[in-house]
């Protein structure tokens, strides 16, 4: 058979299940999985789908619907299939056999090419560090097939029924060595982003002593979060019409109509199915979602799957324990929106929602509003009395908290106002 040497050639495959949630549609998924092929290089030459009552344990697909798969690779010339979900160890080694060692095809799913995309993107030595540690846990318990040529290569009784000296073949011997090589990496993977996990909590700790809110941008990938941050901030986040163009989180100051600085985060895009490798291996970048003072929800209204997009991060935002935080909605690329009444009926879903443009800096002044809005409503009461020796205080309550009066004695500086909840600490000797 030949083979493209410059590009991979893949099949699509998808599963519909009865009765499961269908927020998405398995063509709709499907898109999506062509789009992430597309940005991993890969050339898309078909794709196949099955209804199923449940998947099957052994193959996921049906056994008739996989022989139909195998048929179609003379056809279609493919040497990638690529499943839309994923697959246990079992189904992918059951998948691998069918084809047979000689076809060289590569059985990938969903979650191995995000992470091969991932791995692409990660231009930090956070970023590699996390991408390498969800892939190598991926890949962990996926190993056996690697090795399955040398067992056969042991002879005699490597790999057979009997006890004693040969039951181990060289095969089985060098998976163990992998297996033990991997695990030890992946123990000091997670120390190395342990240090980089308390390093961001040292510096989220001295930010909180400064009284700096924190803005984070959360949305689907590709919705225009790193274009909205270049525009407010003046950053030069790298963007791209393509999905995870960006891994790596980046902070820049913003200043707000009434003069206050924050900080707005832009944090790794979501999308439907994430790998929860992936969550649990980007949790220290996650966290700056989850210590937020507020986020910022930004949503691609002219995606046809908006809504789907929408549910998508939520859910993702509930798995991190972030579901809870104060969220405004930002509608973008409002400039490319082509049915108004639809825009209206969004802003009718989306309570609060503000339409933007990031490309062109449509309504930016009334997001800035809305979010100085939202951080003053989370302020609480503070009455104090600080003695003029600590004038660093004073300035820091004029810098950052909103002072309704403020008079003057022999003791200290009497104010009365408001400050954000993660300066009370500094005050509270003096309240």
């Amino acid at each position: 058979m030949h083979k493209t040497t410059y590009r991979e050639r893949a099949l699509l495959v998808g599963v519909d299940v009865y009765g499961q949630d269908g927020r998405w549609t398995i063509e709709d998924s499907l898109d999506e999985l062509a789009a992430l092929a597309d940005t991993d290089g890969i050339e898309v030459v078909g794709r196949e789908s099955q209804q199923l009552s449940t998947v099957r344990p052994a193959t996921l697909i049906g056994s008739g619907k996989l022989a139909e798969l195998v048929e179609l690779c003379d056809v279609l010339d493919y040497n990638v299939i690529l499943f839309d979900d994923e697959l246990s160890p079992r189904q992918q080694r059951e998948i691998e056999e069918a084809f047979g060692e000689e076809a060289e095809i590569k059985v990938l799913d969903r979650t191995a090419l995000i992470l091969d995309i991932f791995a692409e993107h990660a231009n930090t030595r956070e970023g590699a560090l996390q991408v390498e540690l969800a892939q190598l846990e991926y890949r962990l318990p996926r190993l056996t097939r690697a090795w399955t040529h040398l067992a056969r290569q042991a002879g005699g009784r490597a790999g057979g029924m009997g006890g004693g000296v040969g039951l181990r073949g060289p095969g089985e011997t060098q998976l163990e060595i992998d297996r033990r090589n991997i695990r030890d990496r992946i123990a000091m993977l997670k120390e190395e982003l342990e240090k980089v996990r308390a390093h961001r909590a040292r510096y989220r700790q001295r930010r909180q002593r400064e009284g700096i809110p924190v803005v984070s941008l959360v949305g689907y990938t590709n919705a225009g979060k790193s274009t909205l941050l270049n525009v407010l901030a003046g950053a030069d986040v790298l963007t791209a019409n393509m999905l995870f163009a960006t891994l790596d989180p980046t902070t820049r100051r913003v200043q707000l109509p009434g003069g206050n600085w924050v900080l707005f985060t832009d944090t790794v895009g979501f999308i439907q199915k994430l790998p929860h490798q992936l969550i649990a291996a980007f949790r220290a970048t996650l966290e700056e979602v989850m210590e937020a003072d507020l986020l910022v929800h930004v949503i691609d209204v002219t995606h046809p799957n908006a809504s789907q997009q929408v549910a998508a991060v939520h859910e993702t935002l509930k798995e991190i324990g972030a579901a809870d935080k104060p969220m405004i909605s930002a509608l973008n690329k409002i400039d490319r929106f082509a049915h108004p009444e639809r825009l209206e009926a969004l802003l009718d879903e989306y309570v609060d929602a503000i339409p933007v443009s990031a490309l062109h800096g449509q309504g930016l002044t009334a997001l800035l509003d809305r979010v100085e809005e939202e951080l003053e409503e989370a302020m609480v009461p503070l009455v104090v009395t600080i003695p003029y020796r600590r004038g660093d205080l004073v300035d820091l309550y004029h810098k950052r908290g909103l002072i309704d009066g403020e008079t003057h004695d022999n003791v200290g500086t009497h104010i009365e106002g408001r400050v954000p909840v993660n300066l009370l600490g500094r005050f509270e000797r003096y309240a």
